[in-house]
């Protein structure tokens, strides 16, 4: 891999634009995923560029080594699995690149939302909580905070304050509510502001829930007054 930027997929609900989201597919999906939320999410009086990369293809070691796009190898389910430090750390790599892109193109860090669902979401969380700027906010569907032990030592003062919205299904047979009601709690004793949502649904998203993102990005990227 390198620092080449990866390939995105793009739509702008106004121009010129004053926001960016940056939207990090789930293991196995592409950017195209998560195209048909963009008019769901479309907010009055806000200009958004909706960023939708694709992760680069690699081998899954839980899929039976199968290649697909992923932003990381998984070797298991379970908390206590070993992880995949460098395709992590490679990944995070790409993102920032990408939020460097968008800081080029004249959108500010602070009108600057990192989400993702599951495995992108990891990467969100890991990025957005370690980028040396504040962001409007992190968007983290599905998931749980990678790297955990590596943490404290690596966060940045600049987003102790930015708005989390964690959000997951309390039937979730791929990603346990557990992980995330952990990452919920973990970030909470350090005092950071979660906005915490579960929904009667498995590892997927629903309508309730695209409101309640909906209304959480209004909050973040509405100019104030």
């Amino acid at each position: 891999m390198n620092d080449d930027l990866l390939q995105t997929v793009e739509h702008e609900t106004g121009s010129p634009v004053d926001a960016s989201i940056l939207w990090l597919h789930g293991l196995g999906a592409n950017g195209h995923d998560f195209e048909p939320i963009v008019p769901e999410l479309v907010l009055d009086g806000i200009r958004v560029r909706f960023v939708f990369p694709h992760a680069p293809m690699r081998e899954v070691t839980l899929n039976m080594g199968m290649e697909m796009r992923a932003w990381f190898d998984v070797y298991g389910l379970d908390r206590r699995a070993r992880q995949d430090e460098e395709g992590i750390r490679e990944s995070e790599r790409q993102t920032r690149a990408l939020i460097r892109r968008e800081r080029n193109r004249g959108v500010p860090a602070d009108r600057i939302v990192l989400a993702g669902f599951s495995q992108g979401a990891a990467i969100a969380l890991h990025t957005g909580l370690r980028y040396e700027e504040p962001l409007a906010g992190i968007l983290a569907l599905s998931t749980y905070l990678p790297l955990h032990q590596a943490f404290d030592a690596e966060a940045s003062g600049a987003n102790r304050a930015t708005p989390i919205f964690q959000a997951h299904g309390n039937a979730d047979p791929m990603v346990a509510i557990s992980l995330g009601e952990t990452t919920r709690d973990f970030l909470k004793e350090r005092g950071y502001s979660i906005e915490w949502k579960d929904y009667p649904m498995p590892h997927a998203v629903c309508p309730d829930e695209v409101a309640d993102i909906r209304a959480w990005l209004e909050r973040r990227l509405l100019p104030a007054g």
